[in-house]
């Protein structure tokens, strides 16, 4: 009898300890499925817009973007290749909410510099991301010959941008770009000085490594010239670096280029195959 309680007061001790490990098992598990503090994006861009994704601290990014020329011009320019736009440029994570840009495109060989920092992040108790960038820009490419009484400010351009994501599960995130355009220099013509527009981007992922995004902005300048930048693109993570490969109707791969000079028409095929290319050390 004596053994017979002994083996039974064992097994019920097992039992308890075992119990205890599985309900710790299955909180770590809950954990982890409600987990918040991944980034809503793989990459600092959803496609050419910026994402709420930051580089982290002390982390250093080279970032190679490319934009052909028009595929509808077909083999006559052999379908965008005689004609794309380059721009390489520099990221620095100085803290974990805050990051520094530098970079320089080909188009209109504009030099910009940007900080991008975090003001609010998803968690349990909050439903977003909440990110700021600033960016101003300098239009090397002006010329007294066109503008005789040029000045150094008249190169300047500004954006300010408030980046809202949500992250609602490990496949897919949204996000809210209101934005904010001021030109020193414009053509009254055919845009304004000053330019509102919104935004809407998104990314759905397919497999491990890959991702579809697409997101579109729309300009509130009602007698703008240019149109409405619309583009999908695909992440592809490799290692350290992610690959995007992305089709757009803008060629111009700086942020504020890409927001208000866009030329291309979706419905008539005049499109810009691209991709964005960034390397982290």
């Amino acid at each position: 009898m004596t053994k017979t309680l002994l083996f039974l007061s064992v097994l019920i001790s097992g039992f308890t300890f075992a119990q205890e490990d599985l309900l710790k098992d299955i909180d770590t598990i809950q954990t982890k499925n409600t987990d918040t503090s991944q980034p809503a994006f793989k990459a600092l861009q959803i496609v050419t817009g910026q994402s709420t994704k930051l580089a982290a601290k002390k982390e250093w990014y080279i970032v190679v973007a490319h934009r052909f020329g028009d595929v509808s011009k077909g083999f006559k320019d052999f379908f965008g290749l005689d004609d794309a736009s380059t721009k390489l440029g520099v990221i620095y994570g100085a803290t974990d909410w805050l990051s520094f840009n530098l970079s320089r495109e080909t188009n209109q060989k504009t030099f910009e510099g940007g900080a991008k920092y975090r003001l609010l992040k998803q968690n349990e108790n909050f439903p977003v991301d909440i990110v700021g960038y600033n960016v101003m820009a300098v239009n090397t490419d002006l010329s007294t010959d066109n503008y005789p009484h040029l000045k150094f400010g008249d190169r300047l351009a500004y954006l300010t941008q408030a980046l809202i994501s949500r992250r609602f599960n490990d496949n897919f995130s949204l996000q809210l770009t209101p934005s904010y355009v001021h030109k020193n220099l414009y053509e009254p013509a055919i845009e304004d000085k000053n330019q509102f527009l919104a935004g809407l981007g998104g990314r759905y992922k397919i497999s491990k490594r890959i991702s579809i995004n697409a997101e579109y902005f729309v300009n509130f300048d009602n007698h703008s010239f240019y149109k409405n930048p619309l583009s999908v693109g695909m992440d592809i993570e490799t290692g350290g670096h992610v690959f995007q490969l992305l089709f757009t109707n803008s060629q111009i791969n700086s942020d504020i280029g890409y927001l208000t000079n866009a030329t291309g028409k979706w419905e008539k095929g005049q499109i810009f195959f691209g991709f964005n290319l960034y390397r982290v050390f």
